[in-house]
């Protein structure tokens, strides 16, 4: 799939991964807009990348998530939905009652799940009428092995995972032109992990390995050591889920 000449829509795409995919899709040649919660990152996204359209919005609003949509209607459409946004809630330990744990789950579902369903449905329309199309999810290694330290987040990733498989599957049985890509990254450099003293992978080489799929209409995109850590869960789960949780992690919960 050419990148060149395709509108796109960045959800998330003021920070970290999504602005870098804003970055590298508009050196690709193609046109882009980006969203996102914080106006004040939406401005300075713009500032770095004059030619990009920024949209301020939160996808976990189905009120402005359908003003977004009408947004788009009115620039003239897209060819490719990037459903990156996501968040990530301060670990706490599952085996003491706490009520917060009802409340984060639910935020960390709405916004990296739900709301890319809810994205979904209303562009999908207008993402088979056009002649080459596509839907992009940000997943994650932790779609297959799960985090003690997000232990949530992860089965957000997880419900995501096997959503895009399955809506890739229909879309195809369907005979649409739209083709559906999931990359997997691993730990990457961004605010979000800020605070976490691990190995990340650069958000330029993430992108670097996505622009480079979806030349190849590969729709799978497993990334670092999302791809070690995969073969290795197959063969050695328990030694994979030891890999993935450092020892030191699991004394924060005991």
């Amino acid at each position: 799939m050419e990148l060149k000449g395709k509108k796109v829509l960045i959800t998330g795409g003021s920070a970290g991964i999504g602005f870098e995919a804003a970055k590298q899709f508009v050196a690709a040649g193609a046109s882009v807009i980006i969203c996102g919660r914080s106006k004040a990152k939406l401005e300075n996204a713009k500032l770095s990348l004059p030619g990009v359209t920024a949209i301020a919005c939160d996808v976990s609003d189905p009120d402005q998530v359908l003003k977004l949509y009408q947004q788009v209607q009115e620039l003239g459409g897209i060819d490719i939905l990037y459903n990156n946004a996501g968040v990530a809630t301060l670990p706490l330990s599952l085996a003491k009652s706490n009520n917060q744990h009802f409340i984060d789950a639910s935020y960390e579902m709405n916004i990296n799940y739900l709301s890319v369903i809810r994205i979904n449905n209303l562009f999908l329309d207008m993402l088979k009428e056009k002649k080459e199309a596509a839907i992009i999810n940000t997943t994650s290694v932790l779609s297959y092995l799960p985090a003690i330290l997000a232990p949530t987040y992860s089965a957000t990733k997880a419900a995501l995972r096997f959503y895009t498989e399955a809506l890739r599957k229909h879309l195809e049985i369907a005979g649409t032109n739209v083709k559906v890509f999931e990359l997997l990254p691993p730990l990457v450099g961004t605010d979000m992990t800020a605070s976490l003293n691990e190995k990340k992978m650069s958000v330029s080489d993430v992108i670097i390995a996505l622009v480079e799929a979806i030349g190849k209409d590969q729709y799978t995109v497993r990334v670092g050591a999302t791809k070690v850590l995969y073969i290795l869960n197959r063969f050695f789960p328990n030694k994979a889920f030891n890999l993935l949780n450092k020892e030191r992690n699991f004394e924060l919960f005991r």
